[in-house]
């Protein structure tokens, strides 16, 4: 039986060693999302640690994250996380910030819930999910090299390029913007709504970035500077919004408690 394995791989292969990750038969997308989802039920499978890796390289060197995706492609056939600990750990960061708005809104513990739930499910799953459809159509309808036509981004992927630009703007816009939010930003002065304005735009600044790093990594797209252009029309609405006035800090806390009660 052995001997039997060993010719298989030498024919295959060329060598005695097993057949590379990238030439075995490729998972079906139902299969990705079945085992992606089962995993979130078994803790001691996720690696926390790399995940917590991640989350910081986002910050200070972005494009190590996607040099380890690419890591995954050629081990595991895959771009898209396969292990559901990163969306576990952001949904902690997504608590301890709801715990915050709680005080800054004087809410109580079911309004506290509610928020919680809107800020995961909504904010960041829902809204997810139609930001990494868009991506997913528009990159694989219009930014595919002709040399690589009839291959395309994993839609999990899409999702995974999303949820890693969410999570630097929302510690941004969810996490900074507390500290100052009582002491600076709810005042009716020009420094709080340009401080405030501006956290704002560095958050979005960082979405927009990241999400131009995920897709300009893969070698099978093409013309991916065209996803900076939302930078453009921010500059403008930063712009318009200091001289018009117009706090987006107050108007976010605004809704947030309008969407509670």
């Amino acid at each position: 039986m052995y001997s039997n394995l060993r010719k298989d791989s030498v024919a295959s292969t060329g060598s005695y060693l097993p057949a590379p990750a990238t030439h075995r038969g490729c998972m079906s997308a139902a299969m990705k999302r079945y085992r992606y989802l089962r995993r979130f039920f078994k803790f001691s499978q996720m690696d926390f640690e790399f995940a917590f890796w991640q989350m910081t390289y986002l910050f200070s060197a972005p494009q190590k994250v996607y040099r380890n995706f690419h890591y995954r492609k050629e081990t595991k056939s895959q771009f898209a996380r396969d292990d559901p600990a990163f969306l576990v750990l952001l949904s902690l960061w997504l608590f301890v910030s709801s715990l915050g708005f709680t005080l800054i809104l004087s809410l109580n513990f079911w309004e506290f819930l509610k928020f919680f739930l809107y800020l995961v499910f909504v904010d960041c799953i829902f809204f997810g999910f139609c930001i990494a459809s868009l991506f997913w159509f528009i990159t694989n309808k219009y930014l595919i090299k002709p040399s690589h036509k009839g291959q395309d981004v994993e839609w999990g992927y899409a999702f995974d390029v999303h949820l890693n630009a969410f999570f630097p703007s929302f510690a941004i816009s969810h996490v900074i913007q507390l500290f100052f939010y009582n002491a600076l930003i709810s005042h009716d002065w020009f420094l709080a709504r340009l401080f405030g304005n501006l956290l704002w735009c560095v958050a979005f600044t960082y979405y927009v970035y990241i999400t131009f790093l995920g897709y300009s990594c893969l070698p099978i797209l093409q013309k991916t500077q065209v996803l900076l252009s939302p930078l453009i029309l921010l500059g403008l609405m930063l712009i318009v919004s200091i001289a018009a006035g117009w706090n987006w800090s107050s108007s976010v806390m605004d809704f947030y408690h309008y969407r509670v009660l």
